[in-house]
C-alpha cells in the first residue's frame, strides 16, 4: 500500500513538472464555430491566440450534425459568420451554402485555423481558474496544461469558464414577472410538438396508482408564467443517408427494451384509432443538406428530443455529463429501433425509416454518431444588461449593438407531464421576431466579477430571449465581436467593461459586421 501511494505521488509530481504552459494574448476556451471566429479575428487584428477544446473536434454543432442552418434572416448575418457560409459555398459550387455536410464544415473550420496559424489543443477539460482580484491570470486543465492570457473568451455551450471564474449566471426558466416578459416560465398552453390525440400515461391504462410510463415526469403542471429549473430538451442532429454503399444501419442500444417506448406505441395506436394516419415526418424532421444526406431534428410529440432528461446537465461535473450524453444517444438509438421494429408502428413507416442509416463517411471516429450533443441551452450569464423578450420584440433597444439576432424566440419542450389524465409536453415556444441588436454589455460580466473575460455563447439573456439568440451564425457573430473588443481592451489597457464602444463599433463595421436593422436592409430569404 505504501509503495502504491509513493508511486501515485511520483506520477503526480512528474505530470506537474512536465505539464505544458501555453501563453497567448487571447485564450479561447471552446473550439466550436464561435471559438474559431474569436481566434481568427484576434490573430487578424495582430494578437496571438489559442483554442483549448474540451472534446476532440472543431466546430461544435456547426460540424456536429446541424447542417440545416437556423438563419432567421440572411441579411442580418455579416462579418466572419457570413464569410464562413461563403467559403462553404465554394465547396458546393455556389455563392453560399447554408446547408452542408458535417465533415465539410469541420474541414473548413480547421482550414481557417491553419490559415490564421492558430493552435488548437484537444481533450482540454477545465480543472481550475486562477484570478488576481477580478482578473483571470491562468486556467488549468485536468491534464495539467495551463493557459495564461491577457484576455479570455468562454466559447463553450455550457459556460464552464464563466462559472469557474465566479461569474453570476442563471439556469432554467425565469418567471415572467422577473424581467417583465410574457413567454418565459411554465407554459399554460403548448400547442406545437404536442400529442394530437389523447394518450394514456399510466403503466396500467386508466389507473393512476399503477405509476407512469417511462419518459413522463411526476412533476405537477405548475403555475403558468412561474419560473423553474427546467431546461429545453437536447438531442443529436443526425446525418443519415439511404445510399446503400454509404449506409450504416442504426443498431439497438445496449440493453434495448421496447417497453421503455410503450408511450410511443400507444400514441401510434391512438393516432390510427382516431383516423390520423401517421407518417415518418410526424416523428422526425427530415431536411436534406445534400441530395443524399440529412440533418434530422426533433418533430412532433415523441421524437429525438429527450424531453426532461437534461435538467441536471448545465451544472453537472464531467462524469455526470458523460452519462447524460450516453443516455441521450441510447435514447435516440432506441427510438429508431422501436420505429423500425414494433408492430404498432404502421408498416410503411417502419419500412421507410429502416431505409435510413448513419453515414459511413461522417463522424468516422464516433461510429457515425455526431461528436456534439445539441446543448440548446445551459448556463446563461447574469451581467449588467440582460437580453430579454422586450429586446427581441424591440420594445427596448440597447445602444451598444455587437451583432443582430433574427431567429424566432424558440424553445423546445422542457417537460413531459400528466395533465387532466393524459400525457402532455410542456414548454415549446415559437414566436417570430424581426432582426434586433444584441448588446455588448450582454457578453461581458459585471466588472466586480471579472474584468478580462468575454462570454459570447452563454451570454446574459433570459430563457426566452436566449431561444432566439442561440443560433450558430449568431454565435460566430458574437465570437468575432468579443475578440475585436478583447484586442481593443489589450491595446487600451482597460477592463472589458470599459472598452471604447465607438471604436469597437467602427472596427466591427469595417469588418463587415451588421449592427443595425433598417428598412432599406436587403431582404433575403428567411428560415
Amino acid at each position: 500500500m505504501q509503495t502504491l501511494r509513493l508511486l501515485l505521488i511520483f506520477i503526480f509530481i512528474t505530470q506537474a513538472a512536465y505539464a505544458e504552459v501555453i501563453e497567448a494574448d487571447v485564450v479561447v476556451y471552446g473550439g466550436n464555430a464561435c471559438g474559431v471566429a474569436a481566434v481568427c479575428t484576434a490573430t487578424r487584428l495582430g494578437k496571438s491566440a489559442v483554442i483549448a477544446e474540451p472534446g476532440r473536434h472543431i466546430g461544435g454543432l456547426t460540424s456536429g450534425g446541424l447542417g440545416w442552418t437556423d438563419i432567421g434572416n440572411k441579411a442580418a448575418i455579416g462579418g466572419f459568420s457570413r464569410n464562413f457560409y461563403k467559403r462553404l459555398g465554394v465547396h458546393y459550387g455556389k455563392p453560399e451554402a447554408w446547408t452542408f455536410e458535417p465533415s465539410v464544415a469541420e474541414r473548413e473550420l480547421r482550414a481557417l485555423l491553419a490559415e490564421a496559424k492558430v493552435r488548437a489543443v484537444f481533450a482540454q477539460r477545465l480543472a481550475s481558474v486562477k484570478k488576481d482580484g477580478a482578473r483571470i491570470t491562468e486556467i488549468t486543465m485536468t491534464d495539467g496544461t495551463t493557459y495564461r492570457g491577457r484576455m479570455f473568451v468562454d466559447a463553450t455551450y455550457e459556460g464552464d469558464l464563466m462559472s469557474r471564474a465566479g461569474v453570476s449566471y442563471m439556469v432554467g426558466r425565469e418567471s415572467n414577472e422577473r424581467f417583465n416578459e410574457t413567454l418565459n416560465g411554465v407554459r399554460g398552453n403548448t400547442p406545437s410538438h404536442q400529442f394530437v390525440v389523447p394518450t394514456d400515461p399510466y403503466i396500467k391504462q386508466g389507473d393512476p396508482k399503477s405509476g407512469l410510463l417511462p419518459f413522463i415526469s411526476e412533476e405537477p403542471m405548475g403555475t403558468p408564467g412561474a419560473g423553474d429549473k427546467s431546461v429545453q430538451a437536447y438531442n443529436f442532429r443526425l446525418c443519415l443517408t439511404k445510399k446503400p454503399e454509404n449506409r450504416k444501419p442504426i443498431e439497438p442500444p445496449p440493453g434495448y427494451d421496447a417497453k421503455r417506448y410503450e408511450l410511443l406505441g400507444r400514441y401510434c395506436e391512438a393516432l390510427v384509432a382516431a383516423g390520423k394516419k401517421p407518417t415518418p415526418r410526424m416523428f422526425l424532421k427530415i431536411d436534406m443538406v445534400t441530395p443524399e444526406k440529412t440533418d434530422i431534428n426533433n418533430n412532433g410529440a415523441f421524437s429525438t428530443d429527450y424531453i426532461g432528461m437534461n435538467h441536471n446537465y448545465p451544472d453537472a461535473d464531467y462524469e455526470t455529463r458523460d452519462k447524460i450524453w450516453r443516455e441521450h444517444l441510447h435514447y435516440i438509438a432506441g427510438l429508431f429501433t422501436f420505429l423500425t421494429t414494433d408492430p404498432r408502428v404502421p408498416e410503411d413507416i417502419r419500412r421507410d425509416i429502416a431505409e435510413w442509416g448513419l453515414c459511413k463517411d461522417e463522424f468516422i471516429d464516433t461510429g457515425g454518431w455526431p461528436h456534439a450533443m445539441y446543448v440548446r441551452e445551459a448556463r446563461r450569464m447574469l451581467s449588467d444588461f440582460v437580453m430579454t423578450e422586450r429586446v427581441c420584440r424591440q420594445l427596448e433597444r440597447p445602444g451598444d449593438s455587437v451583432g443582430l439576432g433574427a431567429y424566432n424566440m424558440d424553445s423546445h419542450n422542457c417537460r413531459r407531464i400528466v395533465r387532466n389524465g393524459f400525457v402532455e409536453n410542456e414548454g415549446d415556444v415559437q414566436v417570430r421576431v424581426k432582426p434586433y441588436p444584441v448588446s455588448y454589455r450582454s457578453i461581458v460580466p459585471k466588472a466586480a466579477e471579472c474584468e478580462n473575460l468575454f462570454v459570447p455563447v452563454c451570454l446574459s439573456a433570459t430563457h426566452i430571449a436566449y431561444g432566439s439568440i442561440r443560433m450558430e451564425p449568431v454565435f460566430m457573430i458574437m465570437g468575432q465581436s468579443a475578440a475585436t473588443a478583447a484586442c481593443i481592451a489589450i491595446d487600451d489597457k482597460v477592463p472589458v467593461q470599459r472598452v471604447d464602444y465607438p471604436r469597437l463599433r467602427e472596427q466591427l463595421l469595417k469588418d463587415g459586421q451588421v449592427l443595425e436593422w433598417h428598412a432599406d436592409n436587403r431582404k433575403e430569404s428567411s428560415r
